[in-house]
C-alpha cells in the first residue's frame, strides 16, 4: 500500500470514528460483536483494510474460522488500533442501528472511492477470507513478520 493510499484509508477510519462518537453509541463490552455466528453476523472487509490489520495485529491461530474474531481475547479486542471500519462503527445498541448503516455506507462509499482513484481495484470479502488467505507459508505465529497483502483487481463492469 502506497503512503498516500494509506493516508487516505487511515483519513475513512479517522472519519468514521469521529462519526460513531459523535452518535454516542452505547457499549456494554459484551464481545457480541467479535462472536459473528452466535449473533447472526459477518464481518466484511476491504483489501485496504486487510493489509492495515495484518501488519499490526498479534499473531493467531490458523485457520481462521469464520465464527468469531481471532483477535477477540477474554471479550477484549487485541488488535484496536488496526481494527477494521465494521469493528469502528458496530455497537449493540438498538438506538444506533440507522445511524450506524449511515456511517457504514458512507465509509464504504468512500474506500471505494480510494480504490478508484488509485487503480487498486476492490475485493471485500468476510475477515476469514483475508486471514486465511493472507501469507499462507507464514512463519510460527508467534512471529512478528508481516508482508502485504497482494491486490486483487476489481471485475470489469458489463
Amino acid at each position: 500500500m502506497t503512503p498516500e493510499v494509506r493516508a487516505e484509508v487511515l483519513a475513512v477510519y479517522a472519519a468514521a470514528d469521529a462519526a460513531v462518537a459523535a452518535a454516542g453509541p452505547r457499549c456494554d463490552a459484551s464481545g457480541r460483536c467479535c462472536r459473528f455466528t452466535e449473533y447472526g453476523h459477518t464481518l466484511f472487509i476491504s483489501h485496504f483494510e486487510a493489509e492495515l490489520l495484518l501488519e499490526a495485529a498479534p499473531p493467531f491461530a490458523r485457520p481462521a474460522s469464520r465464527d468469531g474474531c481471532p483477535f477477540q481475547v477474554d471479550r477484549l479486542c487485541t488488535a484496536r488500533e488496526s481494527r477494521p471500519l465494521g469493528c469502528r462503527v458496530y455497537f449493540c445498541d438498538p438506538s444506533y442501528e440507522a445511524r450506524m448503516a449511515e456511517i457504514t455506507e458512507d465509509a464504504v462509499a468512500r474506500l471505494k472511492a480510494v480504490a478508484d482513484a488509485h487503480g487498486t481495484g476492490w475485493h471485500y470479502a468476510p475477515l476469514h477470507h483475508f486471514l486465511n488467505a493472507a501469507r499462507p507459508d507464514d512463519p510460527p505465529p508467534d512471529s512478528m513478520t508481516r508482508h502485504p497483502l497482494p491486490v486483487v483487481p476489481s471485475e470489469p463492469e458489463a
